[in-house]
């Protein structure tokens, strides 16, 4: 997939079985040079949100056929966010007294009132700014294809709230085209993962809390936009 992308992605040298010693599957990827990518190293937030969406676009033209379903091992990035709801639920009750309930209900059973109904596209699974590199201020290459499998693009749209704002996320926005059902999925993936962070449930960094709260301001935020 490496030649047909816009950006540099990881390409392996080597990958192998677990063995004795070494219970895990293991791989070796060439290096990519870069840094990564933060608010202090963009030149052009704006440009760098248009680059990004680009590369999406090439990324889930790309043929599927063959590629993992959205599960378990990733996590279910890629699949429904009904699988979340319960937890969801939970971490809003758990807030009551620090966010706005009802507006986060509206964008959750906004979230929840769609699926994906086209035929599935690869989905990165992790689409963050520890996995994006930048060159001279620029966005040069996305790392970590972990979590990737084929289905709903919504969840690698998070960082629209998590670094994108304002003229940032309008322009990433457009250059994606994605109907509003999928950017109302998209919101509903970021609400979840800062809500159950700032609500301190099990498995979660408490470290990212207060960077958790202001994703959940810029969620409620541009949905009342």
């Amino acid at each position: 997939m490496a030649p047909l992308l816009p950006l540099a992605i990881p390409v392996p040298l080597a990958m192998g079985n677990p063995a004795e010693g070494y219970p895990w599957h293991w791989s070796i990827y060439r290096w990519l040079k870069g840094k990564t990518a933060s608010i202090e190293r963009i030149t052009d937030l704006s440009q760098f949100a248009i680059t990004l969406a680009e590369f999406l676009r090439s990324f889930q033209r790309r043929e599927t056929t063959g590629g993992p379903i959205a599960g378990q091992h990733n996590f279910y990035r890629g699949g429904p966010l009904t699988l979340y709801d319960l937890e969801t639920r939970r971490a809003i009750a758990l807030l009551r007294n620090e966010i706005d309930v009802d507006a986060g209900m509206v964008v959750w059973n906004e979230a929840l009132a769609s699926t994906w109904q086209n035929p599935p596209v690869w989905v990165h699974g992790d689409i963050a700014v520890g996995n994006l590199l930048v060159e001279n201020g620029a966005l040069r290459a996305v790392i970590d294809f972990g979590l990737m499998s084929i289905g709903d693009p919504a969840c690698d749209l998070v960082i629209a709230w998590t670094l994108f704002k304002g003229e940032s996320r309008a322009a990433f926005r457009a250059a994606l085209s994605l109907d509003n059902a999928t950017w109302a999925r998209a919101r509903g993936w970021a609400l979840w993962k800062a809500l159950i962070i700032c609500a301190a449930l099990p498995g979660t960094n408490p470290l990212e809390a207060e960077k958790s709260r202001q994703i959940i301001d810029e969620v409620l935020a541009d949905c009342e936009g």
